[in-house]
C-alpha cells in the first residue's frame, strides 16, 4: 500500500496558527510519547510548518541508515546553528563528510585510551574532594567534572580554564531554551523576550571564548601540543590537504562541548538516581568494580570487561535518551513499513519536507520493551530486544562521533566513584525530567556513603 503525506495522520491537539508548538514546548515527553497510538508516522504541525514523526523503530531506521543520502539536517539544527555553527551537527553533503573524515582519527580507540588516563586522573580527584555524610547537587558535580575533563582533553591547561567557565556559565541557558526555539516559528526570534535575549547572549559568549582559544593556540610559540584544539588545526585532507579554517575549528569544538557535557552528565546524573533507589542492581555493581578493577585505577583496559555497568548504562539511555532530532529531505523519498498484519506500507515523502523522531520515545514504546518505563537493567539479559531498535546515539553516517568518549568516561567514573563510597538519595525528594537536548534530571541530591569495609 502506497500513502502520501495527504493521508498521514494529525497528531491530535492542533491549535490554529501555531498547531501543535504550545504541546510539544509545554509537555513535549508526553506529547511525544503519546504519538505511536495515533500511527507509526505521524503529522505535528510547528505553526504551519507540517513535521512527519516516525514512531516505528523500522522507520527511524529507514531515514538514519537507508535513506540517509536523501536527508539533511532539518529545522531543530538550523536554528541552533547560531550556537554551533556548521560544526558536525548542523553540517550536511561534502562539508560534513570532509570534517568528520578530518576528525574521525581523534576518536579511535588509541586515541580514547590516551584519554581514558584522564579521565580516570579526574575521576579520581573528584572522589578525593567528597567526605562521607556530605550531600551532594549529583547534576551540577557530575556537569562540572564532564566539563573540565572534556576542556582538559581539547585545550592545554593555559587555555582550558575560560572555556570552562565559559560552559558552565552558558550551557544550561542554552540548553533551556534550545527546544522552545525549534518548536516555535522563526519570526518569533526577533522578539527582544527574555528567552531570546539569553539564548543569543549565551551562544555568543561560547563562540566568543572558544574564538580566543583558536587563535591563541594558532599564535603559541610553544611546541605542539596534543590537545584537540591543535590536533583540528594541523588536520588535513588526505585527498586535498585542505586544511579547517579557524572558524571551522570553532564551531567543532563548540559542537563537541556541547555534546560531549550534557550527554555524559545527564546520563550520570541518572545513573545513580537509579541505582540509589535499587539495591540488588548496586550490590551487582559493586561486585563486578571489585572483581575486575580491584583497589587501583580504573583504566581503559576495565571497561569493556565492565559489563554489569555496561548494562546498567544501556538502560539508563534508552529511558533518559535524545528528545528528538530532526531531519530534511532533499528529494522524494520512500520509507517502508511493515504493519502488525504483515502489510507492506510505503510513505511517499516529497522533497524539502522535515522529518522528526524521538529516541526517547521510540526506546519507551511498548511493543519493543516490555514495561518499557520500568527500570530493569536485566531486560538486556532477559528480553528479546532487537539491538536495530535501540539507537542511544543515532544511526548511520550521523552516528555521534564521539559515542565511544562518552561511553569510556562515564564507565570510568562510575567505577572510579563505587570503588570507595555508594550515593543514597536524599529522602523527600524525586528528580523531575527536565527536556532539552537530552531528558536530563533538574536536581539529584544524593548522600555520599563510605563502602563498608
Amino acid at each position: 500500500m502506497i500513502v502520501d503525506t495527504r493521508n498521514i495522520p494529525r497528531a491530535p491537539g492542533r491549535v490554529p496558527l501555531i498547531g501543535h508548538a504550545l504541546s510539544l514546548a509545554r509537555r513535549p515527553l508526553d506529547f511525544l510519547q503519546s504519538l505511536p497510538k495515533t500511527g507509526p508516522l505521524v503529522r505535528v504541525d510547528l505553526g504551519t510548518m507540517p513535521v512527519y514523526i516516525p514512531t516505528d523503530a523500522d522507520l527511524i531506521r529507514e531515514v538514519l541508515v537507508t535513506h540517509a543520502s536523501k536527508f539533511v539536517k532539518g529545522r531543530l539544527y538550523t536554528r541552533v546553528e547560531p550556537l554551533v555553527g556548521k560544526g558536525l551537527a548542523t553540517s550536511s553533503g561534502p562539508v560534513h563528510r570532509r570534517n568528520r573524515r578530518l576528525m574521525q582519527p581523534m576518536f579511535h580507540k588509541e586515541r580514547i585510551a590516551g584519554y581514558a588516563a584522564v579521565m580516570s586522573e579526574r575521576a579520581q580527584d573528584l572522589v578525593d574532594s567528597w567526605e562521607p555524610g556530605q550531600q551532594l547537587a549529583l547534576e551540577q558535580v557530575m556537569g562540572e567534572y564532564t566539563i573540565r575533563t572534556l576542556a582538559e582533553v581539547m585545550f592545554s591547561a593555559d587555555l582550558g580554564q575560560p572555556a570552562v567557565e565559559s560552559v558552565r556559565r552558558n550551557l544550561p541557558v542554552i540548553l533551556k531554551y534550545m527546544l522552545l526555539r525549534a518548536a516555535f516559528p522563526t519570526f518569533l526570534d526577533g522578539l527582544p523576550i527574555p528567552a531570546n535575549r539569553k539564548f543569543d547572549a549565551a551562544a555568543r559568549d561560547m563562540r566568543a571564548v572558544i574564538d580566543q582559544v583558536v587563535a591563541d593556540t594558532r599564535r603559541s610559540e610553544e611546541g605542539r601540543r596534543d590537545d584537540l584544539v591543535a590536533l583540528l588545526l594541523d588536520a588535513r585532507d588526505a585527498d586535498t590537504d585542505e586544511a579547517l579554517t579557524d572558524e571551522e575549528v570553532r564551531d567543532e569544538l563548540v559542537t563537541i562541548l556541547f555534546a560531549g557535557t550534557e550527554t555524559t552528565a545527564s546520563t550520570l546524573g541518572w545513573f545513580f538516581h537509579e541505582v540509589g533507589r535499587h539495591p540488588e542492581v548496586e550490590k551487582q555493581l559493586l561486585a563486578e568494580i571489585d572483581e575486575v578493577v580491584g583497589a587501583g585505577p580504573v583504566t581503559m583496559e576495565h571497561v569493556p570487561r565492565l559489563g554489569t555497568v555496561k548494562r546498567v548504562l544501556d538502560e539508563i539511555i534508552r529511558l533518559y535518551g535524545v528528545t528528538m532530532l530532526m531531519r530534511r529531505t532533499t528529494e522524494p523519498v520512500e520509507l517502508a513499513h511493515t504493519r502488525p498484519d504483515g502489510e507492506r506500507v510505503t510513505y511517499r515523502i516529497p522533497a524539502d519536507t522535515e522529518v522528526a523522531f524521538s529516541l526517547y520515545a521510540v526506546h519507551r514504546h511498548p511493543e519493543l520493551y516490555k514495561n518499557p518505563d520500568d527500570f530493569d537493567p536485566d531486560r538486556w539479559l532477559r528480553d528479546d530486544i532487537p539491538r536495530k531498535s535501540f539507537f542511544p546515539f543515532g544511526a548511520g553516517n550521523r552516528m555521534c562521533i564521539g559515542d565511544a568518549f562518552s561511553w569510556t568516561e562515564a564507565t570510568i567514573a562510575i567505577a572510579t566513584i563505587l570503588q570507595r563510597y555508594t550515593l543514597a538519595p536524599v529522602p523527600g525528594h524525586t528528580p523531575r525530567k527536565a527536556t532539552s537536548a537530552m531528558v536530563h534530571p533538574d536536581h539529584v541530591p544524593m548522600t555520599v556513603v563510605p563502602r563498608a569495609g
